[in-house]
């Protein structure tokens, strides 16, 4: 059985998706590695043995071994924690507008690092393109556990400078189900606003979808168009049921027919994802695009919109469709999405990238990655290149936190995170590590001028809570909107401000004896 693995700093800023904020505990050396030999993968080392648990503070360099032979003696299989990256958000977007409303979201809906990757740390970032690696943690003050969080980051877009053309195939529900407020008005508006965003070089094309699916416009390239396109997008109206594999298919063809080489092609599914027309099952939709996905190197970008909203269905499409998701119920963050992130996320720093973090058995007794559940991998497939990962664009960070107990008395390295990719032009594997030792866990984790880590441990506490859980140590909702509100108060970060706010809701509506917690030490949950 695979077990599971949580982070320090304090605030300098913010950024347009985020809060900014930098850590002050543990090792950010990171090394980037070529390896070109896909597909291989080491097996399990000795009991106690763990070559790959760092040395207390370098990367992990993993190229110049003789081929056939170990590059690093790995820790026993339950030492080891493996996952496709992930840079969804819309489990917390639809989250705050279900509390909003005044119902508490379905636990099941609730995905805690789609709550945590809603705020951005300032991690340091690489030079082109791949992954900046940090990891740090704090205890938490209570039995041996603390956490440990791993942090990536890529290069950001210069919105200005040189970036390979965009094409994008919207495909626009347009049900009638998307007729209240906030679903296509606010669609309409969106793209309305994206087509002055993007450049003369970038191409569009739309397809709408009810019971059957529609191209509106073909691929088409900006310049001289924009009028014409602004046009179409205005006259979208709503119809009748809502066929989403009619959508998707038509999508894909139109992508496939508008392709551009040394592009990047990508479709853009916006929809409140209530599928009750054709096929309403997510794999058999994507199986019938398969080939154009891979051929084409085609991802899938899901916008969701709607009080109901088809969460779980839209997240099935965009983690198999190489892509991820958010969720906008406002014209704010309608803006964020398609005037901020959009137009400088289209360039992919990454492909097929996932995530592997190995354990010190010396020092660490047992541990638990929080979330990811749905973007496991094997242990033994991290190294297979033809598993499937996760895309990650330009000015993205990805945080994946872990509850760690460690040894009594136990000193020394403590785990080591590394990074697998796809370079995305060249599909060359590349891989970068950072490690973190016993020592930079000295901190305690709400001991003033954490702010980051901080920040990281209530998003993934507060999800936690709203899915039932009870991680080792976690406040209760009300401690945990103070928590939240010292740091925007901190910060000034509107944000912070809005996950505060939200905790308070939560609590309110859990009221004070659904939330009366006990903090005591969890059993085999927490072992894996």
């Amino acid at each position: 059985m695979r077990r599971h693995a949580w982070a320090a700093r304090t605030a300098a800023g913010i950024l347009a998706a985020g809060l900014v904020l930098t850590g002050c505990a543990g090792n950010e050396n990171a090394k980037q590695a070529s390896d070109a030999r896909g597909g291989g993968h080491y097996a399990p080392g000795p009991g106690g043995s763990n070559g790959n648990g760092g040395t207390g503070g370098t990367g992990a360099d993993q190229e110049g071994a003789p081929e056939g032979e170990q590059r690093d003696a790995r820790p026993p299989a339950d030492y080891l924690s493996t996952f496709a990256l992930d840079v969804d958000t819309a489990s917390y977007g639809y989250a705050l507008r279900t509390l909003g409303a005044g119902s508490l979201p379905d636990p099941a809906s609730v995905r805690p690092e789609e709550f945590v990757n809603s705020f951005r740390p300032d991690y340091p970032r690489p030079e082109g393109d791949g992954f900046g690696v940090t990891v740090d943690g704090a205890r938490t003050g209570e039995d041996g556990w603390s956490l440990v969080r791993v942090g990536l980051a890529t290069a950001a877009a210069d919105r200005q400078g040189e970036r390979p053309p965009a094409a994008l195939t919207f495909v626009v529900d347009i049900s009638g189900s998307m007729a209240e407020t906030g679903r296509l008005d606010l669609v309409r508006e969106s793209l309305g606003i994206l087509v002055d965003e993007l450049r003369d070089d970038d191409s569009v094309a739309l397809v709408t979808f009810s019971d059957e699916a529609e191209t509106r416009l073909p691929m088409t390239r900006i310049k001289g168009q924009r009028e014409r396109i602004r046009g179409i997008v205005h006259e979208l109206a709503t119809t009748s049921s809502t066929n989403v594999e009619a959508g998707v298919r038509q999508g894909y063809d139109v992508a496939v027919e508008g392709h551009r080489e040394g592009a990047t092609n990508r479709v853009v599914l916006l929809s409140d994802a209530l599928a009750n027309t054709g096929d309403t099952d997510a794999q058999s939709i994507l199986n019938r695009i398969e080939e154009e996905r891979r051929e084409y190197g085609i991802t899938l970008f899901g916008v969701g919109v709607g009080s109901d909203y088809g969460d779980a269905f839209m997240e099935q499409l965009a983690d198999k469709g190489d892509g991820h998701t958010t969720y906008v119920s406002t014209t704010e963050q309608a803006r964020k999405v398609f005037v901020t992130q959009l137009p400088t996320h289209v360039e992919l720093r990454a492909r097929d990238a996932k995530a592997q973090v190995a354990f010190d058995p010396k020092t660490v007794e047992r541990f638990r990655l929080i979330g990811y559940e749905n973007r496991e991998v094997a242990d033994e497939d991290f190294r297979d290149d033809r598993v499937d990962g996760g895309e990650v664009g330009a000015g993205h960070t990805v945080t994946a936190l872990y509850a760690v107990k460690t040894r009594p008395g136990g000193s020394g390295p403590l785990a080591t995170a590394t990074v697998r990719w796809l370079d995305p032009k060249s599909r060359a594997p590349r891989e970068a590590s950072g490690s973190v030792g016993t020592g930079a866990l000295a901190p305690a984790l709400w001991a003033p001028g954490h702010d980051s880590l901080q920040l990281t441990a209530v998003a993934a506490y507060f999800a936690d809570r709203l899915r039932g859980g009870a991680l080792p140590a976690a406040p209760r909702l009300g401690e945990l909107a103070e928590h939240a509100q010292a740091i925007a108060d901190r910060s000034g970060s509107k944000v912070v401000r809005e996950l505060a706010e939200a905790i308070r809701q939560a609590a309110k509506l859990r009221g004070a004896e659904a939330d009366r917690g006990t903090g005591a030490e969890p059993g085999d949950p927490y072992s894996g």
